[in-house]
């Protein structure tokens, strides 16, 4: 169990939440673990199978707390709201900014100044932790590059210019990615991002990470009641959830390409894990598939200190922090989108 922002996430398995007095009762094995004062808490986040006590239900209704499920692998299952809650308001007011360039590319300026100091900080790590083994100058040239790029984003305010920023920026990060790869790089080599399909065992591991960050940064999303089909950065498309796409952008680094290269790394994943279709497509077999996610969920259980939460937190309730973060900015209740940015 963890508060944030007056937010309770509960994570823990066969963990009932009930009723008890005005407080939320979090009971394991019929045995109370946590009371905290309902006038205390906005929302309720539950992943798994937890169930919940009626009377709780109805006191979170009656209070305006929202209840929400999700799965254990984060994705969305419901919400419980009362006759009247803050997401309509919420909503619009997310609308009228996305269809606003200029207010939209204050928001997305700080997803891509996040997402360019992630990769710099990733790029770094790299740098400081294996320099007898890769090209110092070659990483450092992009690290200065990408610098360079996050102080244009920062005076930017059209989207156009900062899909080209976030595009070249992406594009000078991924020519020295394959540098942290420091195992098996006779099959795990990197020359370039392809997708639709991926081309290589490499590409095949990001795409694969890349949707599972999007989906889980879509139920983030939906958790706190924000659109996750309308977007800042990324603008409407059909079946698009284009605000996951946004969010995740600063997470990408942090969180989808580090897993990839830990794996890789620590030999968790090998050349038997793939299959070559014959449109030239690199896939999982189904059991690597498995152990991909097995490895995935057990990575987000691991602590970080959030740096504008100043808190420890696992991995795996970022995206649900920062959709929190976001629809505080929403709200007014913050004077700006806070990225998170991890040294």
């Amino acid at each position: 169990m963890k508060q944030l922002l007056n937010t309770v996430y509960v994570s823990e398995p066969d963990m009932y939440l009930a009723l008890k007095g005005k407080n939320l009762n979090l009971l394991k094995t019929n045995e109370s673990i946590a009371r905290i004062p309902l006038h205390n808490i906005e929302a309720i986040c539950t992943f798994g199978h937890q169930g919940a006590s009626p009377a709780l239900m109805g006191e979170c209704m009656k209070q305006n707390i929202s209840l929400t499920f999700f799965t254990s692998s984060g994705r969305f299952r419901g919400r419980l709201t009362g006759e009247t809650n803050g997401n309509v308001a919420l909503r619009k007011k997310q609308y009228r900014l996305s269809d606003n360039e200029e207010d939209s590319s204050k928001i997305a300026r700080h997803m891509i100044i996040g997402k360019i100091f992630n990769s710099e900080q990733l790029l770094k790590r790299t740098v400081r932790d294996h320099a007898l083994r890769v090209d110092v100058n070659r990483i450092n040239q992009v690290i200065d590059r990408l610098q360079e790029s996050r102080i244009v984003a920062s005076e930017c305010n059209d989207l156009d210019e900062l899909r080209g920023i976030e595009g070249n920026a992406a594009s000078n990060y991924y020519s020295v990615f394959t540098e942290s790869i420091l195992q098996q790089k006779d099959v795990f080599f990197f020359h370039e991002r392809n997708r639709r399909p991926p081309l290589d065992p490499v590409n095949a591991l990001l795409s694969f990470a890349y949707s599972l960050l999007a989906s889980e940064s879509a139920a983030a999303l939906e958790g706190v009641g924000l659109d996750s089909y309308v977007g800042f950065l990324h603008r409407d498309r059909p079946g698009r959830t284009s605000l996951a796409l946004d969010i995740m952008e600063e997470l990408r680094s942090i969180i989808a390409d580090r897993f990839v290269l830990k794996i890789i790394n620590r030999k968790q994943i090998s050349s038997k894990d793939f299959i070559v279709k014959e449109n030239k497509a690199v896939i999982l077999t189904d059991e690597a598939r498995r152990t991909f996610l097995q490895l995935w969920q057990k990575e987000k259980q691991e602590d970080i200190t959030h740096p504008y939460l100043k808190e420890k937190i696992p991995w795996g309730l970022v995206p649900h922090v920062q959709a929190l973060l976001l629809a505080r900015y929403l709200r007014g209740d913050l004077d700006a989108y806070p990225p998170i940015l991890i040294r």
